[in-house]
């Protein structure tokens, strides 16, 4: 089955040129030019991933990335003509998944986005779940279970919050995480994972206990009483 992908960009030359590349490699695509309508379309299709521009009329694409991950967490690459930190910590803290920043390669763009939906079907294949520490992962349907009770992820908490689990008790260095999430192409730094992991530890609330931080080295997931 064909994935679709919302594109919400106000440059119409650019989400023209977006949307060809997209189809070129066989992806449906829906567009949008504001926030609103993006919202709109996001409601009534099934939508597989996001690219989303942050400078937006009617409604900004912070906002639009907070109000979408409400009720979904699938997976949102933002754009920006702002290179500046603070604004790529501010979209990972409301649950963007990767961030791209203007000027950019369509091709290079296209290879985020493969990654992120690559990601999720080898999630969507796997038929076990795994349980540490009453953390539940069930990964045909995405979902994480803490105490039995549904703990909402964004698509890279998942990742980073698995990443973990299956490597229970090893350290796991941020420059590994950062290549398993993002690949070696990812032009963030230590920062964004730290973000990353800020969020999880506060979605697992106590359970945050047992995602460890090791200093100068990374994190592991540590079983403890």
């Amino acid at each position: 089955m064909s994935k679709t992908i919302l594109i919400v960009e106000d440059e119409h030359i650019l989400r023209e040129i977006i949307k060809d590349y997209l189809l070129n490699e066989g992806y449906e695509v829906l567009e949008a030019g504001d926030g609103k309508k993006a919202l709109a379309l996001f409601e009534q299709h099934k939508v597989h991933l996001i690219i989303l521009d942050i400078m937006l009329p009617e409604l900004d694409g912070w906002s639009v990335c907070q109000r979408i991950r409400k009720v979904s967490n699938v997976p949102i690459i933002m754009l920006t003509a702002r290179a500046d930190e603070d604004d790529t910590l501010l979209g990972f803290e409301l649950g963007a998944d990767d961030y791209v920043t203007k000027p950019y390669s369509p091709p290079i763009l296209l290879a985020r986005a493969k990654r992120l939906l690559e990601s999720r079907h080898i999630r969507e294949q796997e038929s076990d779940t795994l349980s540490i520490c009453g953390i539940t992962v069930h990964f045909p349907s995405h979902t994480v279970l803490v105490d039995g009770t549904n703990c909402y992820l964004t698509h890279t908490e998942f990742e980073i919050l698995t990443y973990l689990m299956k490597n229970k008790g090893i350290i796991i260095t941020r420059e590994q995480l950062i290549t398993k999430i993002w690949g070696y192409d990812f032009a963030g730094d230590d920062r964004t994972i730290n973000s990353h992991i800020r969020n999880l530890r506060s979605k697992l609330g106590e359970y945050a206990r047992f995602i460890v931080t090791v200093v100068r080295s990374g994190y592991k997931f540590e079983e403890q009483s």
